[in-house]
């Protein structure tokens, strides 16, 4: 009876670990569409010849996906299950590639972003919400850390391998799409075999489809602090995903596909590593740590564009990635910590709404401003919004403290 018990108990830990595994494969690959391009608007831009605006808009298009899924299917997964939101969720994300596998114009480009935008704002909350279900503590930084670290994972990888492929390899703009619609296969066959975790999921006759933004009002005061703080961190994110090529070639000179994707590479490892390397650190802790970063960070980036130079422009990307991973994980662990068992995946649905507003309105704003202005004046004004809102996260902060 004991050796049973002990067989069973070694199969149910052994089928939990693969769970968890298969959930953070899943958040990974998501979010790898959302920089697989990165290292290929320079391509895009001259190839159908649009200007600096139309590249940040292509980029930001992707935000109307995350706020229809994020505003419409958020709480999905509460009501319908895990399992059951994320599969499509997957197919919504090879669709995504297919567009882009077969562009011939700027509206495809648009399309397919708006497209990974609606997959990867159902599996970030549906994938976070179910890794805190599966881990099963009530501590949730480790789900936190997971959920977290395989998003720049799944960021650093793709960008880096598109830009490689682009590089030294055929077809630049169709083989990176060709392997990541295999991964994808891949991911969501592992995703039918993971456990359920809502013990009584619901049919799609029973749910509203409604925009659903569920902030409980007796977390409001202290959502505050950390939706602002993840606002600023994905916009930092945001900022190197999109622009990031384009200073190395208009500014620095540097016209290397691999080398634009190795840069992102260089921050969203570096993201990940600190995400990993700090979960001793306090949510709270390294929310505000974060948050003081951020105002050098921005300072450096202007100062690499202005002297041209690519050691500092290193520095300062490793710089914003410590930023970058600490307001974040901390912003969305002390979210994980405050929302309702019940709300879940709808409040962390409503923090990731501000995040990915932040990682797509203010690149936005740059390319107008640098269009009209100049890139050293756009850089600058997208400097002055991440400090401005970095004060601004430290003083509610210190508020609801008080």
């Amino acid at each position: 009876m004991t050796l049973l018990n002990l067989v069973s108990r070694r199969t149910t830990e052994l089928t939990g670990r693969a769970a968890v595994s298969s959930v953070a494969a899943m958040i990974g690959a998501a979010f790898a569409g959302s920089t697989l391009v990165t290292p290929l608007y320079v391509i895009y831009k001259e190839q159908f010849g649009f200007s600096q605006i139309t590249l940040t808009l292509v980029y930001g298009a992707y935000v109307l996906g995350n706020l229809v899924a994020l505003l419409f299917l958020g709480h999905l997964s509460d009501r319908l299950g895990r399992r059951r939101t994320t599969i499509p969720a997957m197919a919504i994300a090879i669709l995504s590639a297919l567009v882009f596998l077969f562009a011939d114009g700027v509206a495809w480009l648009y399309a397919g972003r708006i497209l990974s935008g609606i997959s990867i704002g159902i599996a970030t909350g549906t994938g976070t919400a179910w890794l805190a279900e599966l881990i099963g503590r009530k501590d949730k930084t480790l789900a936190t850390a997971i959920a977290t670290s395989v998003n720049f994972l799944g960021l650093a990888t793709s960008a880096l391998i598109a830009g490689v492929l682009a590089q030294y390899a055929p077809w630049p703009l169709r083989l990176p799409f060709i392997i990541y619609m295999a991964a994808l296969v891949v991911v969501a066959a592992l995703i039918w075999r993971t456990q359920e975790t809502i013990a009584h999921p619901r049919g799609l006759q029973r749910i509203p489809f409604r925009p659903n933004v569920s902030v409980p009002p007796e977390i409001r005061a202290e959502f505050i602090a950390p939706a602002v703080t993840g606002f600023g961190a994905m916009a930092l994110v945001g900022f190197f995903a999109a622009i990031g090529p384009t200073v190395l070639a208009q500014d620095l000179h540097v016209a290397n596909h691999a080398v634009a994707g190795a840069l992102f590479f260089e921050l969203a490892m570096t993201v990940a590593a600190t995400i990993l390397l700090t979960q001793r650190l306090p949510s709270r802790m390294a929310m505000l740590v974060g948050l003081g970063l951020m105002i050098p960070s921005v300072v450096l980036v202007v100062s690499a564009q202005v002297l041209a130079s690519m050691w500092l422009l290193i520095a300062a990307t490793a710089c914003c990635a410590v930023a970058a991973a600490l307001g974040y994980r901390g912003s969305l662990q002390v979210v994980n910590q405050i929302a309702p068992e019940q709300k879940r995946a709808a409040v962390v649905s409503s923090y990731f709404i501000c995040g990915f507003s932040g990682n797509a309105l203010p690149v936005i704003g740059v390319g107008v401003i640098s269009t009209l202005a100049g890139a050293v004046v756009a850089d600058a004004a997208f400097a002055a919004l991440i400090i401005a809102f970095a004060l601004t996260a430290l003083a509610m902060r210190l508020i609801y403290r008080k």
